[in-house]
């Protein structure tokens, strides 16, 4: 959950109050299917995703290997951006520039030298912080349970339709729901007999998710929309809210906002930062045909590759100040890899090689072929966005 999520939802509570909770819902739904698969095919197959992948053709390498390059660096410059707004604004002694730059030092240099149990122990933190403050905020801006009852009944509103596929396809990370299975070997999970507890793990993850992206659609219907206000764009925005809490609730309450933002943020950061290293190490280990074990991953070459890919290159682009063209480039980029993950997923869970007790069954092909039809569609729109 990072910036872009905290906006997607608060701005949706704005526009359109409580009419859109349904779809914030069902977004966790299905990335819950789409982690879930990526674990269950480390866990009883002993192979990884990109192994999957690379099964189905030489394409995949090709295509994960361009996107994962291009990604890290229209990624790397908004993390570090992300995490350097509510920085600034709480220490405003440093310029947007130089915390960018800080927050993916910082990044990199806990990333580098510290294992999975470490950085799983610093998210947990994290993860706390921000789920303490935004419910905290959903609460005390006193909720009008009906109006959540009303959301949960699904209907798009007039001139919506895009803006809810995007805010189910968007809720609950992208690339990172395809690391979650490295994380698991990471872990120290290993074999089928650990699939009720990656499914527990998975299932509460994406509750306490749904929780949050609730949260926040609470605080943007009771707080903005009931009164007619209306934020910048982009993670800015979020700014805006800070001045909103400050005048409404006092300032402590706006910094603790601040607080939970960065939270948020910052851990979005490390888990790319860390999640996705891991997925690039295996991807160059593969393709050089030599199998790595999952534990050594953190201390490889290619790990601390694309590490530094994350950090350095794309503090370059802070220098053009987010233009708005980056901005629309980095979405449409973005929408390319859920469409690759929900159908490979599908192709590889219904393969003869697997169990048939590990395969999918109607309910996970038939959510996993709705989520594949949803990205499509998601994916088109973000390129008519970008042509036009």
């Amino acid at each position: 959950m990072g910036a872009g999520d905290l906006v997607a939802t608060l701005v949706a509570g704005t526009r359109f109050g409580y009419a859109l909770l349904w779809a914030a819902v069902i977004g966790c739904l299905v990335k819950i299917a789409l982690a879930e698969g990526t674990a269950r095919y480390h866990l009883v197959t002993g192979r990884t995703i990109f192994q999957g992948w690379q099964s189905l053709g030489r394409w995949t390498s090709v295509y994960f290997g361009a996107y994962i390059l291009v990604w890290g660096l229209l990624y790397g410059a908004t993390a570090m951006s992300a995490t350097a707004l509510p920085l600034t604004a709480m220490f405003p002694f440093l310029s947007l520039r130089i915390w960018a730059v800080i927050a993916g030092m910082a990044g990199l240099i806990f990333v580098w030298f510290n294992r999975y149990q470490a950085f799983e122990n610093v998210m947990k933190l994290l993860v706390a912080v921000m789920f303490v403050v935004m419910v905290g905020l959903a609460i005390l801006v006193v909720p009008d349970l009906g109006a959540i009852a009303d959301g949960l009944i699904p209907r798009i509103p007039g001139g919506s339709l895009f803006y809810t596929l995007g805010l189910i396809g968007g809720v609950g990370g992208t690339i990172t729901t395809a690391a979650y299975g490295y994380w698991v070997n990471a872990k120290g999970w290993r074999g089928p007999v650990w699939l009720p507890m990656m499914r527990l793990d998975n299932n509460t993850a994406y509750v306490a998710t749904g929780i949050f992206v609730v949260a926040m659609l609470i605080v943007g219907a009771q707080l903005l929309y009931s009164a007619n206000i209306t934020l910048g764009s982009g993670d800015e925005g979020l700014l805006g809210l800070s001045d909103v809490l400050a005048a409404r609730f006092g300032r402590p309450i706006a910094v603790a906002f601040l607080v939970g933002f960065a939270a948020s943020a910052g851990s979005s950061l490390l888990g790319v930062w860390q999640g996705v290293s891991l997925m690039f190490s295996d991807f160059v280990h593969q393709l050089q045909g030599a199998g790595e074990r999952p534990e050594y991953a953190e201390r490889s070459r290619p790990f601390r590759a694309y590490l530094l890919w994350l950090t350095f290159p794309p503090m370059l682009l802070l220098l053009f100040d987010k233009p708005f063209f980056l901005v629309i480039l980095y979405s449409a980029f973005g929408a390319f890899f859920m469409p690759f993950l929900a159908i490979t997923l599908i192709l590889l869970l219904n393969r003869q090689d697997i169990a048939p007790r590990h395969r999918n069954g109607w309910l996970a092909n038939g959510v996993l072929g709705i989520a594949a039809a949803l990205f499509i569609a998601l994916c088109g729109q973000q390129l008519w966005e970008l042509v036009g």
